[in-house]
């Protein structure tokens, strides 16, 4: 088969060895459509190796065709069209993938619409309803909120009742943001956001992949009993935790990562989704944002695009034809 071989310098689209299994509990997917995610570009940057395990392809979910069942997998049959939550492996033709992170496609979707769902939705879902534990009356602020993940944690805290405060990086995705449903937001290149979080409340719970950098602020702007949910380091992974401020405030500092757990964890956050998203998406009540596509031999356009933060929602790259 055909994979994306990478190093630090550039992506080829080549040939490679076909993926043996799949187990008892896995299934073989053909490729049709794969995302691009700020991940793969930390991966290939030598910051983000994959699991023990896992797939040394780049690529964190795709969607595609089930070709082949494990003995062992029950309610997916071969030639079903699914999207799948990955550890590694979607730069390619095929993947094999355990069972518990394949979800049918929502009604009505095309495989192109369905790949920008698992990643970004199980993220949004695991940390803002799981590990933030969101509540009546809580209000969210969500960094990077133009991003595949803030696009889709803005839809969710909309559907869901939960006002949020985003922050972007310019006035264009500021706009889009609140098309999506964000009540009020901030642009990063007039300054810190703290001012404006407090005038508008403050949150209860913060979604942040900027990490340290954003550390001391978050704190001024979370309120008592408030989570900060850290889920990326893109602003350094050092910095000064004010334990007095915590202490007082009753604060609680999350650290949270998706691709490292284990199949049966990865299951459980995609039930939630099949149970509480799935439907929404099927009404119109959500609905993935795709910025570009590019065909998968010019992935290192799509990852120049999403390196230079020109993406509002997801990029995808075109692998084959279901």
């Amino acid at each position: 088969m055909r994979a994306i071989r990478h190093d630090d310098e550039r992506l080829v689209w080549d040939e490679t060895p076909a993926i043996p299994g799949p187990g008892a509990h896995e299934v073989r997917l053909k490729v049709a459509w794969a995302d691009v995610n700020r991940a793969d570009l930390m991966q290939r940057a030598g910051h983000y190796p994959p699991p023990p395990g896992a797939s040394t392809v780049l690529g964190l979910e795709v969607s595609g065709t089930i070709t082949e069942l494990g003995d062992d997998v029950r309610g997916l049959s071969v030639g079903q069209p699914v999207c799948a939550l990955l550890a590694g492996g979607g730069y390619a033709e095929e993947v094999v993938v355990d069972a518990h992170q394949v979800l049918p496609l929502p009604e009505d979707f095309s495989l192109r619409e369905a790949a920008a769902l698992p990643e970004v939705f199980a993220t949004a879902w695991l940390n803002l309803f799981m590990e933030g534990a969101l509540g009546a009356g809580d209000r969210v602020l969500l960094h990077a909120g133009a991003s595949g993940v803030g696009t889709a944690a803005i839809q969710l805290c909309r559907a869901f009742g939960y006002p949020c405060f985003v922050t972007v990086g310019s006035e264009a995705k500021l706009a889009a943001c609140r098309e999506l449903g964000a009540d009020a937001g901030w642009n990063r290149h007039e300054g810190s956001f703290v001012d404006a979080v407090q005038r508008w409340g403050g949150a209860d719970m913060i979604l942040d992949p900027v990490g340290a950098s954003y550390l001391a602020d978050n704190q001024r702007v979370l309120n008592e009993d408030g989570r900060l949910v850290v889920i990326g380091m893109m602003g350094g992974r050092q910095a000064e935790l004010d334990m007095g401020r915590m202490l007082m405030k009753r604060q609680r500092l999350i650290g949270s990562t998706l691709r490292a757990r284990p199949p049966e964890a990865k299951g459980r956050i995609l039930a939630a989704l099949a149970e509480h998203v799935w439907p929404r998406l099927a009404a119109g009540e959500l609905r993935p944002l795709v910025d570009r596509t590019w065909p998968i031999e010019e992935a290192e356009a799509a990852h120049d695009h999403v390196r230079a933060d020109a993406n509002t929602g997801k990029v995808l790259l075109e692998v084959g034809s279901a």
